[in-house]
C-alpha cells in the first residue's frame, strides 16, 4: 500500500479499496475500531471488519470493541514505524479504550494486500 499522506487519505482512499479486495481477510480481525483522530488533518472514522461486507465511515458511531484516540502528526508516524505505537501509548499520546488488544491487530490491518 503507498505511504498515506494524511488519516483522510488512509481512511478515504486507501483502505477502502484493500478491504473490498479483500473482505474475507479483513474480516479475519473482527472487531470495530472507533479512530479520533485530532489536530489539523485529523477525523473520526467508523472501521467495521466485523460486518458483512466489512466497512469504513467517515464519523462516529457507537458500539465500537476499540477506540483509539492519537495526534494526526503522530499517527502518521506510527503507520510508518508500528513500533512507536507503544512509545506513544505509555506516554499518553495514543489512548486507547475498549479491549487494548485489539490495538495490536490493527498492523493487519494496515498491510491488507
Amino acid at each position: 500500500m503507498a505511504v498515506p499522506t494524511s488519516a483522510s487519505d488512509l481512511f478515504d482512499t486507501l483502505l477502502p479499496p484493500k478491504i473490498a479486495a479483500t473482505p474475507d481477510k479483513a474480516r479475519e480481525i473482527n472487531a470495530i475500531y472507533q479512530f479520533n483522530i485530532t489536530g489539523e488533518n485529523g477525523g473520526q472514522w467508523n472501521v467495521d471488519l466485523a460486518g458483512n461486507p466489512p466497512s469504513i465511515t467517515k464519523g462516529e458511531k457507537p458500539g465500537a470493541n476499540c477506540t483509539i484516540t492519537v495526534a494526526h502528526e503522530d499517527f502518521l508516524k506510527m503507520l510508518t514505524n508500528p513500533a512507536l505505537g507503544m512509545q506513544l501509548f505509555m506516554t499518553g499520546k495514543l489512548k486507547v479504550a475498549g479491549d487494548p488488544m485489539l490495538a495490536m491487530k490493527l498492523q493487519k490491518l494496515f498491510s491488507l494486500s
